[in-house]
């Protein structure tokens, strides 16, 4: 792993030992590591950078690695993973609540967690694309929708057939070299600007 490609971890757990230990083998793997021993250090760095993955104690004195999950799902969109030593069916459900790309129970070594670090990057990336995906989509849908109420909009204003519609809004964005969204989104806003001035 070259430099151009060192990955950068945020490592949290209360446990200076388990930290260090683990930081150093991260580090000889490869990886850039950021080591915290609280939740509440962790907020500081993350307030500075945004790691690639962030490895979550769950028990901690203060906030949890929950409790940072949490934030870290929400607010920066951080992938994470839990390393601790609770396996209790709760805590594993709570993890995958929260959105966890992983769990793994302590303890746990270099070789063991090299490959989960790897494969919940991997997880993490497909979510993205998954998420960026599902945002175009959506964004196809609106326009789509947009462009059929304009088409209806014109049937019934200027008493034109479906397909006829269809050519006047596709003739007029080619003319003005636009997308045939953006034209549709126009004339229904005309169309509730007058409706507006007509009720007011």
């Amino acid at each position: 792993m070259n430099d151009a490609q060192r990955r950068k971890i945020l490592l949290v757990d209360d446990d200076r030992l388990v930290l260090a230990t683990l930081q150093s083998g991260l580090e000889q793997a490869g990886y850039a590591v950021q080591a915290c021993s609280s939740a509440e250090e962790a907020k500081r760095v993350l307030a500075l950078d945004n790691p690639d993955i962030a490895v979550l104690d769950i028990r901690m004195p203060g906030a949890s690695g929950l409790d940072l999950a949490r934030e870290l799902g929400e607010s920066q969109a951080i992938p994470f993973l839990f390393l601790t030593a609770y396996s209790e069916a709760e805590v594993v459900r709570k993890a995958a609540e929260y959105g966890a790309v992983g769990y793994l129970v302590k303890p746990v070594d270099i070789p063991q967690l090299v490959p989960a670090i790897e494969a919940a990057l991997a997880r993490a990336a497909d979510l993205r694309q998954l998420r960026t995906t599902e945002t175009q989509l959506q964004m196809a849908l609106n326009e789509n929708r947009e462009v059929s109420m304009a088409i209806g909009l014109l049937m019934e204003r200027r008493r034109l057939g479906r397909q006829e519609a269809f050519e006047f809004l596709r003739t007029t964005a080619r003319a003005q070299r636009r997308k045939i969204g953006e034209v549709a989104e126009e004339i229904l806003s005309a169309a509730e600007l007058l409706n507006a001035s007509k009720t007011s």
